[in-house]
């Protein structure tokens, strides 16, 4: 049996850069949640926050046992150059990049999905980035 996850995150930072945070959200089939997790990742822009949710999210799927992943999340730019419609021009990113191209590997199937940050479960990763932020004092 194949095992089909949804995968939602988020990254932020209250400034860019600046403290920063990672929001994860993982449901199976039916919808259900099985994963939802936020923490702190040091002083880093949002757009390598946005890489380094992605990359717990499949982290997080695999040891789960998935197989298959449609993974969403809010950032146009992350998604695109996922999806190879955009270039990686920022040096910066290309690690982060370089991780989540080595991580699709582990799945059979892996579909990126840019959807506004108002869509309910992304609302929830949210969420996750800005009580990990809150919780620890930024």
């Amino acid at each position: 049996m194949t095992a089909k996850y949804f995968s939602y995150s988020d990254g932020g930072a209250r400034g860019n850069p600046g403290p920063a945070a990672i929001g994860v959200l993982i449901c199976d089939e039916k919808g259900t949640a099985i994963f939802e997790q936020g923490e702190t990742i040091g002083d880093n822009t949002n757009n390598v926050a946005e890489y380094q949710a992605v990359i717990k999210a499949l982290q997080t799927a695999e040891d789960l046992g998935a197989h298959e992943i449609v993974h969403h999340m809010d950032s146009e730019l992350v998604t695109k150059q996922l999806r190879g419609e955009y270039r990686l021009k920022a040096e910066h990113l290309r690690p982060f990049f370089l991780k989540v191209k080595e991580l699709e590997k582990k799945f059979k199937k892996i579909t990126y999905i840019h959807v506004p940050r108002e869509h309910p479960q992304m609302r929830r990763a949210d969420r996750q980035v800005n009580r990990a932020l809150d919780e620890a004092g930024f």
